[in-house]
């Protein structure tokens, strides 16, 4: 056997093996299962991978911020944090897009991938400012929305949604464009010349 063959074989082996583990893992085993401490994990989980993603994602605006006011990386950091609000970043990569110097090209490329960052800034902000509710014996999950509905003469609050399988569908559809909006980002960096 070849040095290409030992190195193929034991590749392979441990995605076996990876594999394996991931049957076995708490977060393989609650989306195999009806049990309603397993939704539970399930949509904690996917809360978790959203917020993850979108972190990882929203944080590349300082790239994008860096490069539209050419600056240095340090000075689009500190910009970046100085803004309290995913909205007040997404806002400030906007109007910095929209000025005269940039290039319309680029200008068309980045408010493109900001309208879609606003887009999935919704569905995080529901599930980061909610209240989770499970019930025990049902498994049914419910969010309850920390948002003040104020008309002339009436104040709401607190709504109350389920937490069924098409939401759940609509995070993991999130958490996909969010990945892509990464790499998005990521290409507009490279084609630009936004870099360190």
């Amino acid at each position: 056997m070849g040095t290409g063959e030992k190195i193929r074989d034991a590749k392979a082996e441990r995605k076996q093996e990876r594999a394996h583990k991931d049957k076995r893992s708490p977060a393989a085993e609650a989306r195999r299962s009806d049990d309603p401490a397993s939704q539970l994990q399930r949509v904690l989980l996917l809360v978790g991978q959203l917020n993850y993603t979108w972190t990882n994602t929203e944080s590349l605006l300082i790239y994008l911020i860096g490069g539209l006011a050419r600056t240095d990386k340090e000075t689009a950091i500190i910009i970046f944090l100085t803004l309290n609000t995913p909205r007040a970043r997404i806002d400030l990569v906007e109007r910095l897009a929209k000025t005269e110097k940039t290039p319309s090209e680029c200008r068309k490329d980045i408010l493109d991938v900001t309208a879609r960052l606003t887009r999935e800034l919704r569905l995080r902000n529901k599930y980061n400012h909610c209240i989770y509710s499970f019930d025990p014996e049902s498994g049914r999950g419910a969010t309850q929305l920390m948002r003040i509905a104020e008309t002339k003469d009436r104040v709401r609050y607190g709504k109350v949604e389920e937490l069924d399988t098409v939401e759940i569908q609509r995070i993991t559809e999130s958490i996909t464009q969010l990945a892509n909006l990464n790499k998005a980002i990521w290409a507009i960096m490279r084609k630009y010349g936004f870099r360190d």
